[in-house]
């Protein structure tokens, strides 16, 4: 079986924003029945060309649907890279079971595997369920670091609030920064039956003006708008969103913007962005003349605070640091 062939069916992305009367999880004790089954499966694939690595990411739509994405060479940032072999499925969950049916093949996922089959009969691969961390998680504040949230207090913020020791979306550091790394860990929620601004939204504003953006963006494309990208500035170079209540990360490397006595800019601001481990913007270029959309700041010469968007939606956040640079 041609591996061109894995995925038959055109990949849809889910961007449109539908209101429903959706079921809102912000807690992983409390989920539903389709729950386990979302997430991430990778092994190898027969194909004529021999064995090649292959990742699934699975998604829960609501309801019991469910849409698959393969990816060819493995999963994002294992193997995968933006530009490669990216093919979706739809599938329903039915006794126990999920089956995903395209012209070729059947992909049925059951108690953490993902079996694929031809239609004859003929088994191709078994992907087994994986849960991958992130290498900087529970990353510890180093010498000299301010620390802004490590679960005690919300004093750092303005409008902090607190549950069950995480922080809460929709606040702003009392502190404002210049060029500095900041360190933050995040947890989407569980929204299956919503679709696209509406999913797990929340975004992390660089000196309180530029928005990397949190958004349950698992097994989507990664533009602009979804998780990783700099909103209206740049997609990541690769979308490494993990699944809903997954804890994740961003390490973020600001370099603030030069400006001249009279307010213009001379050199635009910059940002490497780490997510889940990854690079996904490297020396990113930010634009000095404006703020992005829905930023409390304009664009400008002084420091700024670390803002963390409330666009309705439960977003935990933890472990949270700054490391203030030249």
């Amino acid at each position: 079986m041609g591996l061109n062939r894995f995925w038959m069916v055109p990949f849809v992305f889910l961007t449109s924003i539908v209101a429903v009367a959706d079921s809102t999880h912000a807690d992983p004790e409390k989920t539903d029945a389709d729950f386990p089954f979302q997430g991430e499966y990778s092994g190898t694939i027969k194909t004529s060309d021999g064995e090649v690595k292959v990742g699934l990411q699975v998604i829960a739509l609501g309801k019991g649907k469910f849409r698959a994405v393969g990816f060819e060479g493995g999963l994002p940032g294992d193997g995968w890279a933006r530009g490669g072999t990216m093919r979706s499925a739809d599938g329903e969950l039915r006794e126990g079971s999920i089956a995903f049916e395209t012209e070729d093949v059947f992909v049925t996922v059951k108690n953490g595997v993902a079996k694929i089959t031809s239609n004859n009969g003929q088994e191709h691969a078994n992907l087994k369920k994986i849960e991958r961390k992130s290498p900087t998680l529970d990353a510890k504040p180093p010498q000299g670091a301010i620390v802004l949230f490590d679960g005690k207090s919300v004093d750092a913020f303005d409008k902090g609030r607190m549950e069950d020791g995480l922080l809460m979306q929709g606040c702003t550091s009392q502190k404002t920064f210049g060029s500095h790394k900041v360190h933050i860990e995040f947890r989407t929620p569980y929204q299956p039956e919503t679709r696209g601004q509406g999913r797990g939204n929340s975004g992390v504003y660089l000196q309180g003006r530029y928005e990397v953006q949190v958004l349950d963006s698992f097994g989507l494309e990664g533009k602009d708008n979804e998780c990783g990208g700099i909103y209206s500035v740049s997609p990541p170079d690769v979308n490494m969103c993990l699944p809903p209540l997954t804890w994740q990360t961003y390490d973020i490397e600001y370099t603030a913007g030069e400006y001249a006595a009279d307010g213009k800019i001379v050199k635009n601001p910059k940002a490497t962005v780490t997510h889940n481990g990854v690079v996904i913007h490297k020396d990113r270029e930010l634009p000095g003349e404006r703020n992005t959309t829905s930023a409390p700041m304009k664009a400008g010469a002084e420091p700024g605070p670390l803002f963390l968007q409330d666009h309705g939606n439960p977003v935990r956040y933890r472990n949270i640091w700054v490391v203030e640079t030249k």
